[in-house]
């Protein structure tokens, strides 16, 4: 199939639009016209994992965090970013990074540590505000049910749980078409009263194309009336973390035990315990430090999570448990999720999972 296609899917599930401003998600290297039939799945792009694609036959790299973070200026291999992107397009192998676009949706890597440690009742830490805007569209009585459907149909009014979300309320609205109109109804050149339904719906900024096309498909004027209106609403399915519940609660060191070894981890650093029943966590892949005070907040008693600095560790100050367990190892299990999510929609494409251990962070034990 084409690249594109593959693309395209991965960021109708985890949009562009979400990754934070630092970020640099999407296609790296490639031409998303080209043919791929084999792609191969890890959390970094090195250089020995291109190698592992050039040796397995595999035209497409997928990892989570970008090979690119800034713009190159030079390629002539003096870094490791430099020598994987030549290597690369040498070998017309593509780089396709799924980083904090990945990390900030419900089912993405925060929901996948939730799951690997048990945790319930999960919901998103810190939920994105920008995301949503809202429709309000102005439609003749007999059309509005048909421009419902078209407006749902292209991924309008989901709050939640819920979907089909809108509010309609009834008025009249007036136009005059000029004299090269060929208007829907009344004449051109009079003024026409017509009753209609004005319909209002909630949707994301990442739709906002596809929306106003499917509203303009399915009204039937000539000019079709809107309004766009910016949120301030948070969008409860996107954002930074997440937090849950253990269905049995524990002791903290037999909690830090079940993480140790639910995530491989070599070594958890972690702040004094307090000495309290474990119930809600809150987690968040790789440096999550800046959600210290969210996870509080919500009144989690620990917070996994990676990238603690000595200092920052203070933080806690008695209110929570800090459990700093590897970047690497907060995230490894997103090479699997990715499998999954693609094999779930193609599933005649061939997925190969990394055998390079990627972390750059050896122990000494």
């Amino acid at each position: 199939m084409k690249l594109a296609q593959l693309t395209a899917y991965l960021e109708s599930l985890a949009p562009l639009s979400y990754q934070e401003d630092y970020d640099n998600a999407g296609l790296i290297v490639g031409n998303p016209d080209m043919e791929i039939h084999q792609a191969l799945i890890s959390l970094d792009c090195i250089e020995a994992v291109v190698d592992e694609a050039i040796a397995t036959g595999c035209q497409l790299i997928i990892s989570h965090h970008p090979i690119v973070f800034k713009g190159l200026k030079k390629f002539n291999g003096k870094t490791y970013v430099e020598r994987v992107v030549e290597k690369a397009i040498r070998n017309n192998i593509a780089i396709y990074a799924i980083h904090t676009n990945l990390d900030n949706i419900d089912t993405g890597v925060n929901a996948r540590i939730c799951q690997t440690l048990g945790l319930q009742n999960c919901r998103v830490l810190a939920p994105k505000q920008g995301l949503l805007k809202k429709l309000v569209a102005y439609v003749p009585n007999s059309h509005a049910e048909q421009v419902r459907n078209a407006l749902f149909h292209a991924g309008a009014g989901n709050i939640g749980n819920y979907s089909e979300c809108s509010f309609s309320s009834a008025g009249s609205g007036t136009f005059k078409g000029g004299d090269d109109t060929t208007p829907y109804v009344g004449e051109p050149g009079e003024r026409h009263t017509e009753s209609e339904v004005k319909i209002e719906t909630i949707y994301p900024v990442n739709l906002e194309s596809k929306i106003l096309m499917a509203l303009v498909l399915a009204h039937p004027y000539e000019e079709v009336a809107y309004d766009l209106y910016n949120l301030t609403n948070q969008h409860q399915q996107v954002g930074s973390g997440m937090i849950g519940e253990l269905e049995i609660p524990m002791d903290e060191e037999q909690f830090l035990s079940m993480v140790k070894d639910k995530l491989n981890a070599q070594v958890i650093r972690h702040t004094e315990l307090r000495y309290k029943t474990v119930k809600k966590v809150a987690v968040c892949g790789g440096a999550g430090g800046f959600l210290l005070k969210q996870a509080v907040a919500a009144g989690a008693d620990f917070f996994v999570t990676a990238d603690y600095k000595y200092h920052e560790f203070f933080d806690a100050e008695g209110k929570i448990v800090i459990a700093d367990v590897g970047h690497f190892e907060s995230e490894q299990f997103t090479q699997q999720l990715l499998c999954e999510i693609i094999q779930k929609k193609f599933s005649n494409f061939a997925v190969r999972l990394t055998e390079i251990n990627t972390n750059p962070v050896k122990y000494y034990i």
